[in-house]
């Protein structure tokens, strides 16, 4: 099992170095929005996405941990977790979030309770 929140799993077939800025993201139920930010520092990835009108235009943090697979060709991110589950996630805010390094850890509590 996959434990490091912050890092993408092997598994995932994605490339370092490779801008998921734009890419679709795919739930396991379904599309659920776009990558609006991504960042691949080591032990900090994680991709921020913007969910449109599906859930009224918020922005949710899903850390790499979550990522399933990356289709390069088709540019989508698969994730490990549903709609309903990402909708219930705690919202990302830009200011809050880059100026703040530890409410990183609101997204890791979040997230790592699907892995026990």
């Amino acid at each position: 099992m996959h434990t490091d929140i912050w890092t993408c799993p092997e598994a995932a077939n994605y490339l370092p170095g490779t801008d998921l800025t734009g890419y679709k993201v795919e739930a396991q139920d379904g599309g659920i929005g776009t990558v609006d930010k991504h960042s691949a520092e080591a032990g900090a990835c994680y991709v921020v996405v913007d969910t449109g009108p599906w859930i009224f235009g918020k922005q949710v943090l899903l850390p790499a941990g979550v990522i399933a697979s990356v289709d390069t060709e088709r540019e989508v991110v698969h994730v490990s977790r549903t709609k309903e589950e990402i909708k219930n996630a705690p919202e990302y805010v830009p200011d809050e979030h880059d100026r703040d390094g530890g409410r990183r850890m609101q997204f890791a509590d979040y997230y790592l309770a699907f892995f026990r």
